[in-house]
């Protein structure tokens, strides 16, 4: 199914669960049965490498996230689409990330703030990941991982991790950019970086 994403304001992101890769798919919430988009990060990088499929045949590139340096807590991410032409970037904002994770996710058209929503349960997730044996499984519990998106200080999208569910599913909803101003091909892009780049 060829579904455009600036078409849409709504999303359902799923992780597929893999022990050595990260894999993901997109589907539109009137119909989750059916991804629209596949998502893998290439193996074995010293440098992230994302790349985004109409499905998981992989013949037909859609989007590539990919990072300009290595090891770097400030990295910056190039977002590129099929033909290699550049979308926008994601950037970590490493200061503000030390207490909530916060991104910035830049077009032509408009920089958009990516941080958690809520500042108290992020403090408590990094809390939790410090605690003996329970550390090594923070990322299993059920502790929110919700993100809101905001432009001059206005909220326009959120990403939401649905609660109870063995693996990652976000639910993304920018009903808050009506005039679709931010390219929803990076509201994609950003979806799946704030998880993958997190090592989620």
């Amino acid at each position: 199914m060829l579904v455009d994403p600036n078409q849409h304001d709504t999303f359902v992101l799923r992780q597929r669960i893999r022990l050595v890769i990260n894999q993901y798919e997109f589907a539109l919430p009137e119909d989750e049965a059916t991804p629209f988009c596949f998502v893998e990060q290439a193996r074995f990088k010293f440098k992230e490498d994302i790349r985004f499929y109409t499905d998981d045949s992989k013949a037909t590139e859609l989007l590539r996230i990919k990072a300009r340096q290595r090891f770097d807590p400030r990295a910056t991410y190039d977002i590129t689409g099929a033909d290699g032409s550049k979308i926008g970037e994601i950037k970590k904002v490493f200061g503000a990330s030390l207490l909530r994770s916060t991104y910035e996710i830049s077009s032509p058209a408009m920089t958009v703030r990516a941080q958690e929503q809520n500042l108290a349960i992020a403090l408590f997730r990094r809390l939790v990941g410090f605690l003996p044996y329970v550390g090594n499984y923070a990322d299993w519990l059920p502790i929110p991982y919700n993100f809101e998106f905001l432009h001059d200080g206005e909220a326009i999208g959120l990403n939401k991790r649905r609660f109870g569910k063995l693996r990652d599913i976000y639910d993304i909803d920018f009903s808050g950019d009506p005039e679709r101003r931010f390219d929803r091909r990076l509201v994609l892009a950003a979806a799946v970086g704030m998880d993958a780049l997190q090592a989620r």
